[in-house]
């Protein structure tokens, strides 16, 4: 099982189609997460005052908080799904979707149940002004009644990306965010609900997500070799591996969310024209991480497939290849947010004293995707591989230098040095991924190890 699954015909062309193939309709899909995040705020930044900004962005950086904790669910389903795909076998396909759409339910009931102390804790924490905080928490007890189908959605496109199937994910992304922002503009600007309609517009974007995403599996199924053995979804052996895995993601996922909780916080506490420059800046930035991630699942998805198949030659190509374009696509982030930043920020609102504030701050966005790009498409291949672990580990050491730099460097440097310690938090998590993988090769490659 050594033979490369693709005929490279001496050259790496017919893999930089492949990686394509499936990273394209995920860069096309994950295009709407920002575009959503952008209509939320030029919805929101409409309305005539700074406080309505800040309070979507904090609700929103909650769900992404609680969401982003669960990212496990999506990362750990895609790299035990390709291993199992690799290896041929059709029943654990079946069997990895099930345990993550049950831990997927498990978990939505527990966030619905605790809702108001969640709600209390994170608001308490974040310590924005009182106009702010009411006005989040509308949209915050609004959008956690869609918990069970947006966790239910996470779990279906780990499975999708794992199965080397990334339309399915567009479809379903493009379904959700597209009828989001439609429903954004009705129920905000038509409707006048205000925050609460945001909120709302989620809720049902969700839920109608996931019966597309139901619907998309049981074809995907319908007619494969295989069966549901329950004996096997609950294998003490394949439990425990799936709770290893998923339990590294999820505490190297926590401490990416705490950074930018941290981020948030700091930036609250220096006035809502800060916070609302931020959040307009923040759109940039789930932008330049959407856009490397699309590359960095097909790297997830062929490396998984080439572990499961023990197939050396496709590792070392995933890995090139991958490699290769998510620096390419950095660099055109880079001179997208040159050319188009000043104009997107007088798109996202219209309040002058927050595009000069955004416009102040702009550089260091531009320089992100330069700093960010290698730990972000390393991410894509410890998940294919299930080197989580070493994910984890990388994370928690960033993390542990990013926290004294994002206390200390505000009071030295304002806002910018806010700024500059999430630029830090990128480029430590390279240069350290990095010596991780450098490692990995040095000691065989990681189909050896």
């Amino acid at each position: 099982m050594n033979q490369p699954l693709f005929d490279r015909m001496g050259a790496d062309g017919p893999w930089h189609r492949r990686m394509w193939q499936l990273a394209l309709p995920m860069i096309l899909s994950n295009i709407t997460l920002p575009l959503l995040g952008a209509v939320d705020t030029a919805v929101v930044g409409h309305l005539g005052n700074p406080q309505y900004l800040g309070a979507v962005s904090i609700g929103a950086l909650i769900f992404a908080t609680l969401y982003f904790s669960c990212n496990f669910l999506r990362m750990g389903t895609t790299g035990l799904t390709a291993q199992a795909y690799g290896a041929d076998d059709h029943d654990e396909l079946r069997a990895v979707l099930v345990r993550a759409l049950v831990i997927a339910g498990l978990l939505a009931s527990i966030m619905v149940a605790t809702q108001t102390l969640i709600g209390w804790g994170a608001f308490s924490a974040i310590g924005a002004s009182d106009g702010v905080t009411a006005s989040g928490e509308v949209y915050f007890y609004a959008r956690i009644w869609g918990a069970p189908a947006a966790l239910s959605n996470v779990a279906m496109m780990g499975w999708f990306i794992g199965m080397q199937r990334t339309r399915p994910v567009m479809v379903l992304l493009i379904v959700v965010n597209g009828l989001n922002i439609v429903l954004d503009l009705i129920f905000v600007l038509v409707l006048d609900m205000g925050v609460s309609g945001v909120g709302w517009a989620t809720v049902i974007a969700d839920y109608s997500g996931l019966l597309v995403g139901g619907f998309i599996v049981r074809k995907l199924l319908v007619g494969r070799a295989g069966n549901l053995r329950w004996r096997l979804v609950l294998a003490g052996e394949r439990i425990r591996r799936f709770v290893s895995v998923n339990t590294d993601i999820f505490i190297r996922t926590m401490a990416v969310s705490l950074a930018f909780v941290l981020f948030e916080s700091l930036a609250a506490r220096m006035g809502d024209l800060t916070l609302a420059a931020n959040a307009v800046l923040m759109n940039f930035v789930i932008f330049l991480n959407y856009g490397i991630d699309g590359m960095a699942f097909a790297a997830e998805a062929l490396t998984g497939r080439a572990l499961g198949a023990r197939s050396k030659p496709d590792m070392a190509a995933a890995i090139r290849v991958g490699g290769i374009w998510c620096f390419v696509i950095a660099l055109i982030t880079v001179l997208g947010f040159i050319v188009l930043g000043p104009v997107l920020i007088r798109g996202l609102t219209n309040l002058t004293e927050v595009r000069a504030g955004a416009s102040t701050y702009l550089p260091w966005v531009i320089g992100m995707p330069i700093a960010a790009f290698w730990a972000l498409f390393l991410d894509g291949v410890f998940t294919g591989t299930t080197r989580t672990r070493d994910m984890r580990n990388s994370m928690l050491f960033s993390a542990a230098l990013f926290v004294p730099a994002a206390l200390w460097l505000p009071d030295v440097l304002g806002n910018h040095g806010l700024w500059l310690a999430l630029t830090l938090l990128y480029v430590i998590r390279s240069l350290s991924m990095g010596a991780i993988h450098w490692n990995i090769g040095r000691k065989g490659g990681y189909v050896e190890a």
